[in-house]
């Protein structure tokens, strides 16, 4: 085999991002909360990079433009030599800066306020059943074998571990009587249904004395769970002998029992949206889109090091930290105003294209797709789908998320084109106006919807419908 060394050349085309392009599609992905925190991350990290609502206003008689960094002004650091002389420098910055007693002992006092203001952590369903076994007294090895078990219910209450494993994770000398003890102890306390190791032993559990139709629920619970699921009453009629008139009124009741009887000590999660953009309607009823960032930071670059790099004294070391600090400072406030301006070019064609949506409803929202958008913006399409990635929009009509107002559509009979929308409103409507006794099947949807003009296929339907969470024809009969 021979080993050689040898040139040759060759031509090859790749694609490479710069890192400003790829800090700039960053930028626009973001949505106006996690913009905000980008850029106070950034202010932090970045020394040159200043706020211009947290900067002063120059107190002077006559009124000073703005430097620009490209064209900044002569300071008063600059006039004295900059970092050569030390008179800026001489005055003691400690004593200066010192926080008095009285200062220190408000600053004190508000953070104790903010303390006692501070939500305490929520009762959790745990603690509250360990409680109410404070209240009983039985044998010390049932008592903590129920607190092990309590502690070890999921968020609905339930007890998803089998016992003998919990069992034999507990150790000591305790025995399946005594864990079955302890879980029978749990399952008297309240709320009714919990420590249930399925949906079935749940609902038993809540039937105490004072339901009606008890009985009845028991014999439905117990053998039929699934026939109720699915609506089968007549099954059930011909396989129990109850009549279907009083199964109905069982039913009534067995929905008032709790599938979770612990998700109520679950502390809720609600989100807020806060929208990136406003939509409102101006007196010649025409569409006006604005960009949310009135609470955003205006960034501009610090003065102070504008100068130091002129400085002929700053040593090069500092000069090349505080070039290269500048240049991403530029970066980013060009980034941040590219987003502006994108976002706000896009929002705009978007409401242009939807007025139809804003004027008469949901029902009438067109169809859309993200290349009709980005060929009258003159952008390619990835840069909208960044752009409307996590993107709210408060419109009078409330509030959506600007993907909302994209979708495809089909041709109507009359040729004229329709978004899956409309046709999902069309099958609310039909499925609303149908007789409860003898519901349409999904076939009959279909031939409902060509009726009316919009020829659709019946796996359209059927996703549509569970999309919607409407039950099926014979979930919904009613007898």
């Amino acid at each position: 085999m021979r080993l050689d060394t040898s040139q040759q050349m060759r031509t090859d085309m790749r694609l490479r991002m710069a890192p400003r392009m790829i800090q700039s599609m960053e930028i626009l992905q973001l949505p106006l909360m996690a913009l905000q925190e980008r850029i106070d991350q950034e202010l932090s990290e970045n020394p040159v990079l200043v706020d211009l609502r947290d900067t002063p206003a120059p107190e002077s008689d006559s009124e000073e433009a703005p430097a620009t960094p490209e064209e900044p002004t002569t300071t008063e650091f600059e006039a004295d030599g900059g970092m050569d002389g030390q008179d800026d420098w001489s005055e003691p910055f400690g004593e200066t800066h010192r926080l008095s007693r009285a200062a220190m002992s408000e600053e004190a006092d508000r953070k104790h306020d903010a303390m006692q203001n501070m939500a305490s952590r929520p009762r959790s369903l745990h603690d509250d059943l360990d409680d109410q076994l404070g209240f009983l007294d039985p044998e010390p090895t049932v008592r903590t074998l129920a607190q092990y078990i309590i502690f070890n219910l999921d968020e609905n209450g339930y007890l998803n571990h089998d016992l003998s494993e919990m069992l034999r994770d507990y150790g000591g000398d305790a025995t399946m009587a005594q864990a079955e003890e302890a879980l029978r102890l749990i399952q008297k306390l309240d709320p009714l249904g919990v420590g249930a190791r399925n949906l079935r032993e749940c609902l038993l559990l809540q039937l105490n004395q004072d339901i009606p139709s008890r009985e009845i629920l028991q014999v439905l619970i117990s053998n039929h769970l699934d026939d109720l699921q699915q609506n089968r009453l007549p099954a059930i009629e011909k396989k129990t002998g109850i009549p279907i008139d009083d199964i109905k009124e069982a039913m009534e009741h067995l929905r008032r029992l709790n599938p979770r009887p612990g998700a109520r000590f679950a502390p809720e999660s609600t989100q807020y949206v806060v929208p990136d953009l406003i939509v409102e309607a101006n007196e010649h009823g025409e569409y006006e889109v604005r960009l949310v960032d009135e609470h955003t930071p205006q960034l501009s670059i610090s003065r102070y090091y504008q100068m130091q790099l002129k400085n002929k004294a700053t040593d090069a070391a500092a000069r090349e930290f505080i070039q290269k600090r500048i240049q991403s400072a530029r970066w980013l406030i060009e980034s941040i105003e590219q987003r502006r301006n994108t976002l706000l070019k896009v929002a705009r064609a978007i409401i242009d294209h939807q007025k139809d949506f804003l004027d008469k409803g949901p029902e009438f929202i067109e169809p859309l797709k993200m290349q009709q958008i980005a060929d009258r913006v003159h952008v390619h399409v990835t840069t909208v789908s960044r752009a409307v990635d996590d993107k709210w929009v408060q419109t009078p009509r409330g509030i959506f998320a600007l993907k909302r107002f994209f979708g495809g559509g089909t041709t109507t009979a009359d040729g004229e084109e329709v978004a899956w929308d409309t046709i999902k409103q069309k099958l609310l409507e039909i499925i609303a106006k149908e007789d409860k006794q003898s519901p349409l099947s999904d076939e009959e949807i279909v031939e409902e919807l060509g009726r009316h003009g919009f020829p659709v296929a019946r796996r359209t339907v059927t996703k549509y419908r569970r999309t919607l969470r409407i039950p099926s024809s014979r979930q919904r009969k009613q007898f």
